[in-house]
């Protein structure tokens, strides 16, 4: 794993995350308690802050980046990302909000200033475009992705299932490493 610091700030993960050997996390990026950055993924906090929260699985080939801070944006747009969050392989995330108990679908692309609510799915390949707020409960799908139907009960169950078979899987990786 290469982690690099950036304007001496060094990438701070949780003694219990795993990163994989595979991937690049740079500058200002929090990893939380039990999450995992697999292989090929890259977290760029280098204009911006990127926070993972915990349980959070960042799967392989996914991109994480933020927006600079300038005069229209004095904020510019950091990357929060908040726990049991289950963001499938080559997603982009873009200086967004990703709320708790979320999945991201594979190849999905968020962008700027987007707001995703807790306990929401996002289906594979969707485009969230910049300024979308996704509400709480909901499936969202397409490119530009749009609200399709609420949740089951078992969908909003399954959001917690996932989280925690990646923290499993995560888990048998660190033992591997670490007899």
């Amino acid at each position: 794993m290469s982690i690099r610091p950036l304007k001496h700030v060094t990438p701070k993960i949780d003694p219990s995350a795993f990163a994989d050997e595979e991937c690049i996390i740079i500058g200002d990026v929090h990893i939380g308690a039990n999450s995992s950055i697999w292989p090929y993924s890259v977290v760029r906090g280098d204009v911006n802050h990127i926070r993972i929260g915990h349980s959070t699985s960042i799967q392989d080939g996914s991109i994480l980046h933020v927006s600079h801070k300038n005069a229209s944006n004095p904020a510019g747009y950091p990357l929060i990302i908040g726990d049991q969050v289950t963001v499938g392989h080559r997603s982009i995330l873009h200086g967004c909000i990703i709320g708790n108990r979320i999945l991201v679908g594979m190849g999905s692309t968020i962008m700027d200033d987007v707001v995703v609510e807790d306990d929401v799915m996002i289906a594979a390949n969707s485009l969230v475009t910049p300024g979308k707020r996704l509400v709480s409960g909901f499936l969202y799908a397409g490119s530009p992705a749009r609200q399709k139907r609420p949740l089951t009960d078992d969908e909003l169950e399954s959001l917690t299932y996932m989280a925690n078979n990646y923290v499993n899987l995560k888990n048998q990786y660190l033992a591997q490493e670490n007899p």
